[in-house]
């Protein structure tokens, strides 16, 4: 070992910052040291999405182990921060503990906001005034595209609201959805994707306006198509047959069939 460390039966942030140093360093590991920003993003978003996973299995110990996958990702682009000469950790730090102090003048300063919505106003003011937010199309623009685009498009939704720029209720976005609907029907083919867009945002408004998270409803209808598909296979597979030997009409009945025995 080309370098002095110091075994420990507990470790704290100074110490994970070092063992990422190492990891980076001449001696270290042939495969950390080459990262870039660029090569370790995608692993920053897997490694939320596993946290997130983690929080809705509510299992406190694999949260745990996720939320040290998500703190190794900031540790790791910190470092390679500290190595351009750019910004250290305690940077990172001391910018957050800022912002955070500046987004509470209701807690850390004499601004009132007694309710939760009081408090978010409060917060969504002074994250514009932050941004240099001027205009309500600021605010749209300032919704990060790296998003999820179903995330992405509700928080437009949203943020459109504060400029009165909404549906009166959720019927009315209802109506737009089945005119998108109508719009795709009869769109030309070199039409067609653009108006499935349209359909799909106005699908998300929907969801928006009766409270539901388009995100979440999309993974929960696909967690069910899972379900529902390997139980249909299950059926398939206990008569002796292939699926992929069944024509399509043969498949649905089957899928009817586990449908319906779901509804019992």
């Amino acid at each position: 070992m080309g370098f002095d460390f110091d075994f420990k039966e507990r470790y704290g942030i100074d110490d994970l910052l070092e063992i990422m140093r190492i990891l980076r360093s001449e001696n270290g590991c042939p495969w950390d040291k080459v990262q870039t920003h660029k090569s370790i993003r995608m692993d920053f978003i897997e490694e939320t999405y596993e946290a997130c996973d983690a929080i809705d299995k509510n299992d406190p110990d694999l949260l745990r182990e996720e939320l040290g996958d998500v703190l190794l990702q900031v540790v790791f682009h910190s470092v390679i921060e500290e190595e351009q000469g750019r910004s250290h950790f305690d940077d990172i730090v001391n910018e957050l503990s800022h912002k955070l102090i500046n987004r509470h003048p209701h807690v850390f300063g004499d601004v009132k906001a007694d309710t939760v919505g009081e408090a978010l106003s409060t917060w969504n003011d002074v994250k514009q005034e932050d941004h240099g937010q001027k205009t309500y199309t600021d605010t749209l623009k300032g919704v990060s595209a790296a998003f999820p685009a179903l995330m992405r498009a509700q928080k437009i939704g949203k943020r459109a609201k504060r400029a009165g720029m909404d549906f009166p209720d959720a019927g009315a976005a209802m109506e737009s959805l089945e005119s998108e609907i109508a719009e795709v029907k009869a769109a030309a083919p070199d039409n067609e994707a653009e108006e499935l867009g349209d359909m799909l945002f106005a699908a998300v408004n929907v969801c928006r306006m009766k409270g539901y998270d388009a995100e979440l409803l999309l993974t929960r209808a696909t967690e069910k198509f899972i379900d529902r598909f390997e139980k249909t296979e299950d059926l398939i597979r206990c008569e002796g047959k292939d699926m992929k030997a069944l024509d399509i009409d043969t498949l649905d009945s089957y899928w009817r069939s586990v449908k319906n025995e779901e509804k019992q």
